[in-house]
C-alpha cells in the first residue's frame, strides 16, 4: 500500500514555488500538466492594482500563520476524504474526534464499502447529519473500489461523481493529498473573508471561488484557503470579531472599517447626547 505523509509548511512552500508556464496561468485548454489541470470555465479578469492588493494580503497571512495546513487528521487520501465528507455542517474538532475508531474498525476503503451504512453509523452518531453521512460513507467508498481499484482519483471530474462530493470536497483532497491546484476550498470562514477582505462581491461559493482563482497565484490556491481559515477562526470570526484591533483586518477589512466609524474620538466608543424628557405638546384649549 502507497504510504502517504503531510509534508511540513516549509517544503510545501518550497515545492509550491515551481512557477507554473503559461498555459497554467491562463487555464488554457489542451493544458495537461497533473499539477496545474485545465480550469473548464473562464476566470474573471481583475484589474493589476486588485492583484497586487490580494498578493500583498497573503503575505500578509503567510507571515502570521506559517504553520496554516489542513485542520482535518489523515494519514492516507481516502481518509481525508471521508472526513472532509464528514465535515459538512461540522465542526472538524468533532469529525476528528470521531475519525479514529472509524479507521481503526474499517481502515481501508473496501471495508467501509462492505459495511453497511448502519454499520458506520455507531462511530459517526456524534456529527450532525449522521445518518445520511454514513450513507455517503458507504456509497463513495464502494464507487471507489469499484471504479478505481480502490484509489482516490486525481481527477476533480471523476471525485465530483462520488456520493457527497462537491468542489469544496474535491478541493480539500486534491490539494492536501496531491498537490493538484484545480481550485480554491470555499467554506463559510473562506467566504465570509472574501467579502470582508474585498476579494469578492458574490455570496454563492462558486462565484467566491473563481473571484479568488483569479487573483491569486495558482500555486498558493491550497495554501489561500489554510490562511483564510486560520485568519476567520482566530480574529475575523462571524460574531464577536476582534477586527477593530487586528493590524491585518485594520489594512484589508470592512468590520475593521465599520469599527472604527463607529469609534468616537481617542477610538473609544461613539456616544450619544442623551436627551431630556420629551415636553408634550399642550393641547389646543376647546371654545367655551
Amino acid at each position: 500500500m502507497r504510504a502517504y505523509t503531510r509534508l511540513p509548511m516549509a517544503k510545501r512552500a518550497k515545492r509550491a514555488t515551481r512557477a507554473p508556464g503559461p498555459a497554467a496561468r491562463r487555464g488554457e485548454a489542451g493544458h495537461s500538466d497533473p499539477v496545474h489541470p485545465e480550469i473548464p470555465f473562464k476566470l474573471p479578469r481583475p484589474s493589476p492594482a486588485r492583484r497586487d492588493r490580494a498578493r500583498a494580503l497573503l503575505a500578509a497571512l503567510d507571515a502570521r500563520y506559517p504553520d496554516a495546513t489542513c485542520r482535518l487528521d489523515w494519514s492516507r487520501p481516502h481518509e481525508l476524504l471521508v472526513a472532509t465528507i464528514l465535515s459538512a455542517q461540522a465542526t472538524d474538532e468533532s469529525v476528528n474526534a470521531a475519525t479514529p475508531a472509524l479507521f481503526a474498525r474499517f481502515p481501508a476503503p473496501a471495508d467501509l464499502a462492505r459495511a453497511t451504512p448502519d454499520e458506520i453509523a455507531p462511530y459517526i452518531r456524534t456529527i450532525g447529519l449522521w445518518r445520511n453521512k454514513a450513507r455517503a460513507v458507504h456509497e463513495s467508498m464502494a464507487a471507489l473500489v469499484e471504479r478505481h481499484g480502490g484509489e482516490v482519483p486525481r481527477d476533480m471530474e471523476a471525485l465530483l461523481a462520488l456520493r457527497g462530493v462537491a468542489r469544496k470536497t474535491a478541493n480539500v483532497v486534491l490539494g492536501n493529498c496531491f498537490g493538484i491546484q484545480a481550485g480554491v476550498v470555499v467554506d463559510t470562514h473562506v467566504g465570509r473573508l472574501a467579502n470582508r477582505l474585498g476579494l469578492s462581491r458574490h455570496d454563492d461559493p462558486v462565484k467566491v471561488e473563481r473571484d479568488l482563482m483569479s487573483l491569486f497565484p495558482r500555486e498558493r490556491w491550497c495554501d489561500l484557503s489554510h490562511l483564510l481559515i486560520f485568519h476567520g477562526r482566530a480574529v475575523c470570526r462571524a460574531r464577536g470579531n476582534a477586527c477593530g484591533s487586528d493590524a491585518i483586518c485594520r489594512a484589508w477589512c470592512s468590520e475593521a472599517a465599520r469599527a472604527a466609524r463607529d469609534a468616537g474620538p481617542g477610538g473609544h466608543p461613539a456616544t450619544r447626547r442623551p436627551r431630556g424628557p420629551r415636553t408634550p405638546a399642550p393641547r389646543p384649549r376647546r371654545p367655551a
